[in-house]
C-alpha cells in the first residue's frame, strides 16, 4: 500500500525531502547539520508551512515530535465513551436534539423506517454527494497556500492561481511551465484532485 507523503521540504526552489513528518524532520535534521539553508517544511494536507525543532539528535527530535504533533486528522480516534440514555449505543447511534417545522416533522414521518432511519439516509446522501466537491476545494487551498510561499513573486502566478480555482488544468500547467522545476510538480502534485489533467506526483527521492 503507498503510504501519502504528508510533508515535504524545500530548500530555497529544491525539494528535499518528500514523506512522512518524522522521515522529513530526520532528513531536514540532517541537512541542516550540514550546513543547508532556507529550508521550509510544508503539511501536504493544507500547504501550509510549519515550523519544528530540529535540534539535537535523531532521538531528540523523535522525542520533541511525540509531544509535539498529535496524530493527523485522519488517523483511527479513540472510541468515545457510549452515553447513558436515549439511542442505541452498542451500533454507536446516539441521541441528540433536533429542531424542525410542522411540515419536516409530518413528511419524515411518512418515510419507510420512520424520522430516523430517513434523516440517516438523508445526511449520508449529502455527505457522499459532497466528497467531490469538498476534495477539489480542499486541494485549491493547499496548493494556493503553498504556491503564495514559494512561488507568489514568480511570473504568471495571480493567473495560475485563477487556473487553479477554474479547474483551467492547460492554463495552470503553462503559467507555470517556467517555474523551478520542483517547485512547479510539487504545486501540480497537490492540485491535482482540482485539475482535470493527469497527475504529476513528484518523483521518489
Amino acid at each position: 500500500m503507498t503510504t501519502f507523503p504528508t510533508h515535504t521540504a524545500f530548500a530555497d526552489d529544491r525539494r528535499i525531502a518528500h514523506g512522512s513528518l518524522s522521515d522529513v524532520a530526520l532528513h531536514v535534521g540532517a541537512a541542516l547539520s550540514s550546513g543547508e539553508t532556507g529550508i521550509l517544511i510544508f503539511d501536504n494536507r493544507t500547504g501550509e508551512q510549519i515550523d519544528l525543532d530540529l535540534r539535537g539528535s535523531s532521538e531528540d527530535i523523535m522525542a520533541r515530535l511525540a509531544l509535539s504533533h498529535p496524530p493527523p486528522p485522519d488517523a483511527p480516534a479513540p472510541a468515545p465513551a457510549l452515553p447513558r440514555g436515549p439511542g442505541r449505543p452498542k451500533l454507536g447511534v446516539v441521541a441528540r436534539e433536533i429542531t424542525l417545522l410542522p411540515r419536516h416533522w409530518a413528511w419524515l414521518a411518512e418515510q419507510p423506517g420512520g424520522a430516523s432511519v430517513t434523516l440517516r439516509k438523508l445526511v449520508d446522501a449529502a455527505r457522499l454527494a459532497n466528497v467531490a466537491r469538498d476534495e477539489i476545494r480542499r486541494s485549491q487551498d493547499a496548493a494556493c497556500r503553498f504556491m503564495t510561499t514559494m512561488a507568489g513573486n514568480y511570473p504568471g502566478f495571480e493567473d495560475a492561481l485563477r487556473a487553479l480555482y477554474a479547474g483551467d488544468v492547460t492554463g495552470f500547467d503553462t503559467l507555470t511551465s517556467e517555474w523551478p522545476s520542483d517547485v512547479r510538480q510539487h504545486a501540480r502534485w497537490l492540485a491535482e484532485p482540482a485539475l482535470s489533467g493527469p497527475p504529476a506526483e513528484p518523483a521518489t527521492e
